[in-house]
């Protein structure tokens, strides 16, 4: 039974081993943020704007770890809420940490196949200003569910073997008509794996 508990500007959620934390930028998360780089002056969002969760997930092992993830105030709410029913359906995430333990770099957070959200960076292969550095992107296990440019490049070899999609290679692997694919749509956030021109089947935002 669902039970949610409100303690001044700190909501957190409790759904049968799941809990959630949601708070705004505290200056020890604002230096690890400013330190990896993952945000900096020139940012479309002011950190006044952001929420620093924290959530369980199940792991690959098969047991509970506490992630972090930093998204939009708006999307908060509804970011812990779809995580914790991808809990309780047991939906595996190999790691979610923020990007800039990883130096800001979307390479190396893939590479070590991470669950992240907010980055100040541009859209892949663009200039404009990609929807992480709003807050209201998500990538999710990356490796499994890859990013596929139009010519079908795909640029980590751990990923290669995920390429077809007709076949679900790990519980990780994210399809067209799985459980967290409708989650994510009922909120109002597309979904990569829907896209025509390219494939980014590890992208969740919402406009």
């Amino acid at each position: 039974m669902k039970k949610l508990l409100l303690t001044l500007a700190t909501p957190y959620l409790l759904l049968a081993g799941y809990s959630s934390h949601i708070s705004p930028i505290t200056p020890k998360i604002k230096t690890r943020i400013l330190k990896g780089g993952s945000w900096h002056r020139g940012c479309p969002v002011p950190l006044s704007d952001l929420r620093y969760l924290t959530m369980t997930y199940r792991g690959f092992d098969g047991r509970d770890h506490r992630g972090e993830m930093i998204v939009h105030q708006s999307v908060a709410r509804e970011v812990t809420e779809i995580f914790g029913k991808l809990y309780t359906s047991k939906y595996p995430i190999k790691h979610m940490r923020l990007v800039s333990d990883y130096g800001a770099s979307d390479f190396r957070s893939i590479e070590a196949d991470n669950t992240s959200a907010f980055n100040c960076r541009a859209v892949t292969g663009g200039k404009k200003w990609s929807n992480h550095s709003y807050g209201k992107a998500i990538d999710i296990n990356p490796i499994e569910n890859p990013y596929i440019s139009r010519s079908g490049r795909i640029s980590h070899k751990s990923s290669l073997k995920y390429r077809n999609r007709d076949h679900s290679h790990s519980k990780a692997t994210i399809l067209k008509n799985d459980k967290i694919v409708k989650l994510f749509k009922t909120k109002g956030w597309r979904w990569g794996g829907d896209w025509h021109s390219i494939k980014d089947y590890q992208h969740f935002d919402k406009r």
